[in-house]
C-alpha cells in the first residue's frame, strides 16, 4: 500500500496517458484497408518497361534494392496513389506504391525487384493480402 495518495494518483494519471498514446498510436499508424490481389514481379529490363526502364508513372525513379510496387489502376480508386505505404502478405518491410501498371490489368501488384530477373522469375504469380 502507498503511504502517499497524491503520488498514486499522478503514477495512476501518467499510466492512463501512456496507454491513451499507444492507443492513439496504434490507430493512427494500423492499416486501414486490406484487400486480396494477384502479385506478380518486374525488373527495370528495357523489354519490360516503355522509354526509361527506371522511370516510373508520376515521374518517379526507381532505384534497385528499393521496396516499391506498381498497381492495377483500379486500385487507384481505393487509395492505392502516388508514396502511399503497403505491407505484402509473405514479405518483410513496406513497399511504396510508385508505378502504374497497364490498364488491362485489374486487382493486380507488380512488385519491383531492380535488375534480378531470376529474384523476379522465382517469384512468379502469387495470391497475397496487402495492407495500407
Amino acid at each position: 500500500m502507498m503511504s502517499n495518495p497524491r503520488l498514486w494518483l499522478a503514477g495512476s494519471v501518467a499510466l492512463v496517458a501512456l496507454l491513451s498514446l499507444v492507443v492513439i498510436g496504434y490507430l493512427l499508424l494500423a492499416p486501414r484497408h486490406s484487400l486480396e490481389v494477384t502479385a506478380t514481379a518486374y525488373t527495370s529490363r528495357p523489354s519490360e518497361t516503355s522509354g526509361d526502364p527506371y522511370m516510373a508513372a508520376w515521374n518517379n525513379r526507381l532505384t534497385p534494392g528499393e521496396k516499391a510496387i506498381a498497381v492495377s489502376r483500379d486500385l487507384l480508386e481505393r487509395g492505392l496513389n502516388n508514396g502511399v505505404e503497403v505491407k505484402i502478405e509473405g514479405l518483410p518491410g513496406v513497399y511504396k506504391v510508385r508505378d502504374k501498371m497497364n490498364k488491362r490489368w485489374k486487382r493486380r501488384i507488380d512488385i519491383y525487384m531492380g535488375d534480378n530477373l531470376e529474384r523476379a522469375r522465382e517469384w512468379g504469380k502469387k495470391q497475397v493480402v496487402i495492407r495500407w
